[in-house]
């Protein structure tokens, strides 16, 4: 279902996202499992920072958040998909973007279904 979603949908899905190395805030069962998510992202500043920047380029040439299924990966894994995927043209990135959507729709529904 995820790749028939329209730019507007893609769009609100993602505005549910916070950024990659950016903690969701809030008690909300949504927040928790971001933060579970995005357990394997780095504290350590030089990957904060790389990341940052990375975020940053991605947005301006995509128009919005980097988004990827992060549960088990690396803060290197997550830059390299992040530096990788900035080469995707738009069409290419929508298809990338949705796939990581369907990704991450699967494992909340698993959650859901095993809570």
């Amino acid at each position: 279902a995820a790749r028939g979603l329209g730019a507007d949908e893609v769009d609100r899905a993602l505005a549910a996202h916070p950024r990659i190395g950016e903690r969701a805030e809030g008690a909300d069962t949504e927040s928790a499992w971001s933060r579970q998510e995005q357990a394997g992202v780095d504290a350590e500043e030089a990957t904060r920072r790389a990341l940052v920047e990375a975020n940053r380029a991605y947005e301006e040439k995509f128009g919005r958040v980097f988004l990827i299924c992060a549960t088990g990966l690396s803060s290197d894994e997550i830059l390299t998909a992040l530096r990788t995927r900035l080469d995707n043209d738009p069409a290419r990135e929508a298809d990338v973007v949705a796939d990581e959507l369907r990704k991450i729709a699967v494992l909340r529904v698993r959650k859901l279904v095993t809570a």
